[in-house]
């Protein structure tokens, strides 16, 4: 098994021509592709949408049994206009629709983000042979074929394995008491400390506003270097052997100018980006190119509903669904991470995540993670021939334990 989903390495290419591209590739690529799009997209039922690049058009439509790409415009579509590098992007998996939107680079003159979302699933399905996700297509299965708990929180000594297994099906871990209270207590003094070293502006930090205006700052970039606890905490074995439980060679440092984040959650934030929706972290892109790194929150404070937790959509990771946002229809269950100080939280970067707005206690958290190694085509192929294969035998039933509820 293995959670490395790439199939594609950065080099030269040559360009996507937009007239080869609509009047051929994409067409051939539907076709080729017809049993990973046409049902999904038959689920979406999407809006027709005009894709417009460079003064041509063409409009994406579903039929009966298979997508249309017609050339022209339709009255009644949704709408985008793309630059020619903005279609580059799309086709090669280094931008997205999502992507677009947040940066203030999608012109979409008519429709709603919503119908642009729909029709990236379809473009990714057929360019990529995965299959639009639909409800029922994801089971958890336990080692033992059993139903998996999906609440279930590991001890820092628990089997490796079953922790393995229960990544690879649920896209997220909880484990506890991974560190101390009086590690997590002199972090937090040193975040402290750091604080006024940080400043707007500075391209290490972010910053949001409260509603009376305050500025508050909100994430430290780069806290190891401030920080001799946490210096300490990212070379110590529990840490660094957290990148082994995938099995694939997760390695620490290869963002080595910002090996870990600290980050306030302050209460009332109406401006900036303090508690981000749901998204996963390829939404803006590169999913072929880095999916599957590890995320790591390190809790400096503890969390609940009303100190900013972390909320995962179990499964996501293995599903082609929207990369950002609460897709409608979509029945993946929703599972609350509440933590203590000192457990630590791992998600794959393709898991649907968002971190709920503190209401009544502040929040302090640390982010860091491992990214996979240099990438092996072939290695990672026979991979996900075997994932596939061991997914397509299992049932395709969504399973909850009792009491719990979406």
């Amino acid at each position: 098994m293995s959670v490395d989903l790439r199939s594609r390495t950065d080099g030269s290419r040559e360009a996507v021509d937009p007239v080869q591209f609509f009047d051929h590739d994409l067409p051939a690529a539907l076709d080729a592709c017809r049993d990973a799009v046409a049902p999904g997209a038959a689920w979406l039922d999407p809006r027709p949408m005009t894709i417009e690049v460079d003064g041509d058009a063409w409009t994406l439509s579903v039929g009966r049994d298979r997508v249309h790409v017609d050339v022209g415009s339709q009255v009644d579509a949704a709408r985008v206009r793309l630059e020619a590098d903005q279609l580059d992007g799309l086709v090669h998996d280094q931008q997205t629709f999502m992507g677009m939107w947040s940066s203030g680079r999608l012109d979409q003159p008519a429709g709603r983000l919503g119908d642009a979302l729909d029709w990236w699933l379809v473009l990714r399905a057929a360019l990529d042979g995965r299959p639009i996700y639909e409800p029922g297509a994801v089971a958890f299965r336990d080692r033992d074929d059993s139903p998996l708990d999906l609440y279930r929180a590991f001890g820092a000594d628990d089997d490796r394995d079953d922790m393995r297994h229960f990544l690879e099906e649920a896209g997220y871990l909880h484990i506890q008491g991974l560190f101390t209270e009086e590690e997590m207590g002199a972090v937090s003094e040193d975040m402290d400390r750091a604080a006024p070293v940080y400043a707007p502006d500075d391209g290490r930090s972010w910053w949001a506003r409260t509603a009376d205006g305050e500025r508050k700052l909100v994430r430290m970039q780069g806290f190891d270097e401030l920080s001799p606890s946490t210096k300490a905490l990212i070379g110590d074995p529990r840490f660094l052997g957290l990148a082994e439980i995938p099995g694939d060679g997760h390695v620490f440092g290869a963002r080595s100018t910002n090996r870990i984040e600290a980050l306030f959650k302050p209460i009332g934030i109406v401006e900036g980006i303090s508690d981000v929706p749901w998204h996963k972290d390829c939404s803006l892109g590169r999913h072929s190119y880095e999916c599957c790194s590890l995320t790591v929150g390190i809790s400096v404070t503890g969390a609940d509903d009303v100190s900013g937790q972390l909320r995962v959509r179990a499964g996501s990771h293995r599903a082609l669904m929207w990369s950002a946002l609460d897709q409608p229809g979509c029945d993946l269950p929703v599972v609350d991470l509440p933590t203590r100080t000192g457990d630590v939280t791992v998600h794959l970067s393709c898991t649907l995540h968002m971190a709920q707005p503190p209401v009544e206690r502040e929040r302090r958290v640390m982010y860091s993670g491992f990214s996979l190694p240099a990438f092996d085509p072939t290695a990672a192929a026979e991979g996900r021939a075997h994932l596939r294969a061991v997914r397509e035998a299992a049932p395709v039933t969504v399973s909850q334990p009792p009491g719990h509820t979406d």
